[in-house]
């Protein structure tokens, strides 16, 4: 049953939509539903393969955590925080948390002091998960002096739960409240005692769950917060969890045989969809640490665990491509037969790459979606083709469309990405938006009664999507709607092209295309390159993509979930400030692109 399914906006308690009013659920019941031996959890970091977890293990220690956490006096609704790498350990405090019907809400340990602060600052968790530093590209990055900060300046959190992982016994001196993982569950539980809120647990029996409403939230999420305070998107268990697994069992076609990883930070929503792999039983592969640190160690991971399902981003393809990483000639990739991109588009000749380098008989399924649904609004098809630079299909059970202006439906012509009637994945609400406005806001006034997600994107012929970048970066030179994904599909295909970005600048009463490249090392653009680049786009792309303006920069910004910062950027060479650069993985980089010389004439 669903109420007011035919209204599209903010969901209401009486208006809708609301999905199977009624019906009880524990979130990680769900995800818990097998207690066997069957391998739950891989951990690797860039020193290789480090540990696993049975599903048996993982229930188990979900089950101390949560007593830990029930007898720390958290219960229903209350927000409990991890800042962490992704560890098992932060799967196992989601769980917990989310059995007694707590809030999960988590960022990367990449996040600066005021990242986080914007983040769980608005949330006031009871509780911060967190661990000592993390690793990346070969160095250790200690965390705590940010956990000192941030216990100093949200005086909510009671609690800070401190995972060792570069250090045996890390300095917890001057953190508030601050006690070590096993430490803490013990000494909270003793092992054993459980309270009303919580699941219990015994040695010959599955643990039972209280049980809640479809929609009791389970997560809180966050917009980037490139141009002020990110927005918090709380969603609903119910929605979450039947989105998932449509999306893992029929679109991927995922099964208890299978082995999934999908490299992601605690911060990206990819996060939250990998681990609901457990729900199916597959066994799911967690890596910390750079992609492409060690070279070829996602691979290394891939062949050793037998990987059947592989996720990556869009760029990390790019950039292995560029690298000349060949792994399906160097290893074995037998058990591989998916490989799933996202982050941003995926151009056309990364599809060659994957079946020219990777492997010729896998399933490549490029899928997009967001933060916003938690999920997708369009991902791959297990039994149809593969079309070259196209999403294979629209999500199951999504009126997803493309909108020309008035709000028409087209095809095969570029348009707002809408979805035009309710999905259960659709947020419950928004952090602090009694009244649904800041909701209402963000996605239904362009088109009153219409999801626009904010996507500029293209329906094919074969009822496939091209996604052409965000709607709200889109370049208007002389009138002409142009998505920025159009520009990098044909630039990024020469080879001494690392990455590029795209922004409009405001130019004589018009807009021009100004073009950014970093190349690969040693080189420097010169007017023959940037000729070839011009080349390109107009002859791949049309005279009105071609860049008035190529430079050559050192470095690209990017926020800390890997996606380059067009608006940002877009704001420096324009002389207008930057709100929230603590949203940003590098936001040193955005002194590039201040005072450019070359910009003024």
């Amino acid at each position: 049953m669903v109420i007011g399914l035919d209204r599209m906006g903010p969901p209401d308690p009486v208006l809708g939509p609301r999905w199977f009013p009624g019906s009880r659920l524990n979130f990680a019941e769900n995800l818990l539903r097998f207690t066997d031996d069957r391998t739950a959890l891989v951990f690797w970091n860039e020193h290789g393969r480090q540990r696993e977890l049975s599903y048996a293990t993982l229930t188990k220690e979900v089950v101390r955590v949560a007593a830990a956490l029930n007898n720390e006096g958290v219960t229903a609704g209350d927000r409990v925080a991890g800042f962490l790498p992704n560890l098992p350990e932060t799967v196992v405090a989601m769980l917990a948390a989310t059995s007694l019907g707590a809030v999960w809400s988590s960022c990367s340990p990449d996040f600066g002091t005021n990242g986080i602060i914007d983040r769980f600052g608005q949330i006031r968790p009871r509780v911060l998960f967190c661990a000592d530093g993390y690793r990346y590209a070969g160095k250790e990055v200690d965390s705590l002096s940010r956990v000192r900060e941030v216990r100093d300046r949200i005086p909510e959190i009671e609690r800070v739960v401190v995972i060792p992982y570069l250090n045996s016994r890390p300095d917890l001196r001057g953190i508030r409240d601050a006690v070590m993982w096993d430490e803490w569950a013990e000494r909270r539980n003793g092992g054993t005692a459980v309270g009303s809120n919580s699941i219990s647990y015994r040695r010959t029996a599955v643990p039972s769950y209280r049980r809640f409403d479809f929609d009791h939230p389970v997560y809180i999420l966050y917009s980037s917060g490139t141009t002020g305070l990110p927005k918090c998107l709380v969603h609903g268990a119910g929605g979450t969890l039947l989105q998932h697994l449509k999306e893992l069992v029929l679109h991927t076609d995922l099964n208890r045989e299978d082995r999934i990883f999908y490299f992601t930070t605690c911060g990206w929503m990819m996060w939250n969809w990998l681990v609901s792999s457990l729900a199916v039983g597959a066994t799911v592969v967690l890596y910390d640490g750079a992609p492409l640190f060690p070279r070829g160690i996602l691979w290394d991971m891939v062949e050793q665990e037998k990987v059947t399902v592989f996720g990556t981003s869009a760029k990390y393809l790019a950039l292995a491509e560029k690298e000349g990483l060949a792994p399906g000639r160097v290893h074995h990739l037998g058990s591989l037969r998916a490989v799933l991109s996202t982050g941003s588009p995926l151009a056309a000749g990364s599809y060659d790459y994957v079946y020219r380098c990777i492997k010729s008989e896998v399933h490549l399924a490029s899928i997009s979606g967001g933060t916003d649904i938690v999920s997708c609004f369009a991902l791959g098809n297990p039994v149809g083709p593969v079309w070259r630079g196209e999403l294979q299909t629209r999500g199951l059970g999504m009126a997803v469309d493309v909108f020309d202006s008035s709000g028409h439906p087209v095809r095969e012509k570029a348009g707002e990405l809408v979805c035009t009637r309710p999905f259960p994945s659709m947020p419950i609400s928004f952090w602090n938006d009694p009244d649904g406005s800041k909701y209402r806001s963000a996605y239904f006034e362009h088109f009153p009664g219409v999801w626009r997600h904010g996507d500029w994107a293209l329906i094919t012929r074969h009822e496939g999507i091209v996604i052409m970048g965000r709607s709200d970066a889109t370049l208007n030179p002389g009138g002409v709607r142009i998505g920025t994904a159009e520009i990098y599909r044909q630039v990024e295909q020469l080879p001494e092209v690392m990455e590029s970005l795209v922004v409009g600048q405001d130019w004589e009463g018009d807009v021009r295309i100004v073009l950014f490249v970093r190349l690969s090392e040693g080189l420097k653009l010169d007017p023959a390159l940037a000729g070839r680049i011009r080349q390109r786009v107009r002859e791949y792309a049309s005279p009105h993509h071609v860049p008035r303006k190529i430079l050559q920069v050192a470095d690209i910004p990017r926020t800390i979930s890997g996606k380059i910062t067009e608006l940002a950027v877009r704001e420096v060479i324009h002389g207008r400030p930057v709100v929230n650069l603590d949203a940003m993985a590098n936001p040193g980089a955005l002194e590039l692109f201040q005072g450019l010389e070359e910009l003024k004439s």
